[in-house]
């Protein structure tokens, strides 16, 4: 019998040529809807001193109009995730898109506090799934040694719609007047229609699953099956089976949820209250904020992407989950001491300690759970670990309205940072089975 090569192997020329074709076709679209995804769950950030001009909507009130996406997104992304495995990318994750763009559409009608809150809960409802569903996608498609540098691509869309938001949301905040409209309703009208379209689009050009690729020969589909099932088998080998019931006090994934909710904290914090320290900068028009605040971003994108590549390379990815969060610290404390333009450059070094962690955190994530339980596992993870998106922003905006300062708050989010460097040093691969006797 004829003993085939494992196909991970590097030299293995059909899978290199199958993974280079999903890089190619399928990871261009998932970070385009990505880009759309964290612009319409973020541009709140650009219309918060409109929100309180024209709606009321204060400092607290748009802390926690902000964080209440994060509580909806929690409650529904395991379900949603586990729907993803039934019905495939190409149906769940399109369906994800076209729902939130309806709901922002819908955005440009909210007439007071409660209106927003409520729209930033249905937001959350809408959008649960769609970050856990690429990633477990990702686990369909891709060996191991390639999910890393997928991740960090499929994360640089996170960075690069925030530097894509700034100057789109401001450019549409220059509208304000248009036919009678605010600005602030035509930002959130046009990136709603945005989002609907491309999600129709996607429909017709995102593959579920490996064998209904027509752009796959036969070897390439056979090769990079292979290899997939490999890395299934080395999780399902490691160590113990876990029920799904059991992830909500299984260490390891309480471990990685607050790791995940102290990057969470950090990259949220800049997310909504980066614009109003651009604002605070006189002279700015909007669509100069918007040029401003993709500086952060863009940084973060060469940073992480590099960081990507050096940890496919090296396999070794735990210690520099922990120097990441040590940078997002150092940049978050730095955000205290200066003015506007020193707290766009501290904002930098936040954005890239975030964004980095965050690139560098899921494919251990990925790699430490169970093949029968990573699709849920991921999901558990990435939605109580979003709940920083509710506590920083909630947190913030209370002490701002009451103290008329962040400081005290981003000292505890620096804190937050350190702490989880420190529980980084414990994540390890899973345990190896013992061998049968």
């Amino acid at each position: 019998m004829t003993t085939v090569p494992p196909a991970s192997t590097v030299d293995d020329p059909a899978l290199s040529s199958a993974v280079g074709k999903f890089f190619r076709r399928m990871i261009p679209l998932v970070v385009l809807m990505l880009i759309i995804n964290q612009m319409d769950r973020t541009n709140i950030g650009f219309v918060r001193n409109d929100l309180e001009a024209d709606l009321g909507i204060g400092a607290a009130a748009y802390g926690l109009g902000a964080g209440l996406f994060f509580v909806a997104y929690a409650i529904f992304e395991m379900p949603s995730n586990m729907l993803m495995e039934r019905f495939g990318a190409r149906v769940w994750l399109t369906r994800i898109m076209i729902s939130w763009g309806l709901v922002v559409f819908a955005m440009a009608f909210i007439t007071d506090t409660t209106t927003f809150y409520v729209m930033r809960l249905l937001l959350g409802v809408a959008e649960a799934g769609f970050f856990p569903g690429v990633m477990y996608y990702f686990t369909r498609w891709l060996p191991d040694r390639y999910r890393g540098r997928a991740v960090a691509i499929f994360l640089g869309g996170s960075a690069g719609a925030y530097v894509v938001t700034g100057p789109v949301s401001g450019a549409l905040l220059e509208l304000d007047g248009l036919a009678g409209l605010a600005g602030w309703k035509w930002m959130f009208l046009s990136q709603g229609v945005l989002s609907v379209l491309i999600g129709i689009g996607a429909a017709f050009f995102l593959v579920s699953r490996i064998g209904d690729a027509k752009w796959l020969t036969a070897e390439e589909k056979a090769a990079l099956r292979e290899a997939v099932a490999a890395d299934d088998a080395q999780r399902a080998d490691a160590g113990e089976r876990i029920s799904k019931l059991r992830l909500l006090v299984n260490p390891r994934v309480l471990l990685l949820c607050f790791i995940f909710f102290a990057i969470s904290l950090t990259g949220y914090t800049i997310t909504f209250w980066l614009p109003s320290l651009v604002d605070g900068i006189n002279g700015l028009p909007d669509f100069g904020v918007g040029l401003v605040t993709a500086i952060p971003w863009a940084c973060a994108i060469a940073a992480m992407y590099l960081m990507g590549r050096f940890t496919d390379r090296t396999g070794a990815r735990r210690p520099y989950v922990t120097a990441a969060l040590v940078v997002a610290a150092i940049g978050t404390f730095l955000t205290t001491l200066g003015g506007p333009w020193f707290g766009v450059l501290a904002m930098c070094v936040a954005a890239v300690g975030f964004k980095c962690s965050a690139s560098i955190f899921w494919p251990i994530a990925q790699q430490g759970l169970d093949g029968k339980i990573v699709a849920p596992g991921i999901a558990l993870v990435n939605s109580l670990g979003n709940l920083g998106g509710f506590v920083a922003p909630t947190v913030i905006g209370f002490l701002e309205e009451s103290t008329g300062s962040t400081a005290v708050g981003l000292y505890g989010l620096s804190v937050a940072s350190l702490l989880a460097a420190g529980l980084a040093t414990l994540i390890g691969r899973r345990r190896q089975a013992p061998a049968p006797v």
